[in-house]
């Protein structure tokens, strides 16, 4: 289904092969998937009661964001999570289904991070797909090893993985929808924002307290940031983000594959994590959580 913006149907066409032929699986389409309402896959309401069917059908066993954009932020809030409470089952998407991963995760209901099927058939994102397909199959990675970084900083935590696009986290502050962060390892991604914007919502993070008691964080990837020419900021992106928790002892992971970029591997939301950082290279190493999907 498509809980955020439209996009012409016939772009999910590989997506749709591969689950139905590659990966074997019986899919039921939402009508959002055909659905315009300005820039959204159809109204609220649509939309809404769309991903409610399928959380609520006892014989769906992953339900798929289509694309993001924007538009989960409108129906979060109305949502009813008593059925998948008690029958749970995978919720993937990323960017702006942010919202509902946190919503899930509020629940004590883990979620997944990842590829989302208008995305599948790119040849460049192959082993994003392939790091999403043993997620959702049962064949759990025991950990992620990425190579060291200039502005890591070593140590060792434990804790739930929680987080996803940033400007979606920051905007969810004091609604139902805001995690906290507290004791959890924090991953952070975000695409196609200003310098002095990543500052300014590092900087509320911080000031209203929310990165103090972190276990963790993981930095993913920042795409596509934009500078401003008659005023340059002076640092990118993970330098921006280094100086606003240079004050804390956590461990920090930079440069995560992860976000809106091709090698994009799934994470489980929610899930208990331990994150090691050290000077030859870094790993998310992963907690079993007695659901695998």
């Amino acid at each position: 289904m498509a809980p955020a913006s439209w996009f012409p149907y016939e772009e999910l066409a590989d997506g749709l092969r591969i689950l139905r032929e590659d990966w074997h699986l019986n899919v039921i389409e939402g009508e959002s998937l055909h659905a315009i309402d300005g820039p959204f896959a159809g109204s609220d309401e649509l939309r809404r009661n769309d991903i409610q069917r399928l959380f609520d059908d006892p014989n769906v066993r992953a339900v798929f964001a289509a694309r993001g954009g924007y538009g989960c932020y409108r129906i979060a809030d109305d949502i009813d999570l008593t059925s998948l409470k008690a029958n749970p089952k995978w919720l993937v998407g990323f960017s702006d289904v942010t919202v509902l991963l946190s919503l899930l995760h509020n629940n004590d209901i883990v979620s997944l991070h990842g590829l989302m099927p208008r995305q599948f058939g790119d040849s460049a994102r192959a082993a994003s797909l392939e790091s999403l397909r043993k997620w959702l199959f049962g064949e759990v990675p025991g950990n992620y090893v990425v190579p060291a970084h200039s502005l890591n900083r070593a140590g060792y935590a434990k804790g739930k993985l929680v987080g996803g696009n940033l400007t979606m986290l920051v905007n969810s502050i004091s609604t139902p929808t805001d995690v906290d962060f507290t004791g959890k390892i924090l991953f952070i991604e975000d695409i196609d924002e200003t310098l002095f914007s990543l500052d300014r919502m590092m900087t509320q993070l911080r000031r209203s307290g929310r990165l103090a008691n972190l276990a963790g964080l993981v930095v993913g990837q920042f795409t596509d940031m934009r500078g401003n020419q008659s005023l340059p900021f002076g640092k990118d992106a993970f330098e921006i983000i280094a100086d606003t928790v240079s004050a804390y002892s956590y461990p920090v992971l930079f440069d995560f594959p992860a976000g809106h970029v091709e090698f994009n591997l799934a994470l489980p939301i929610g899930q208990p994590v331990e994150l090691v950082v050290e000077a030859e290279n870094a790993r998310i190493d992963f907690l079993s959580t007695g659901f695998t999907g």
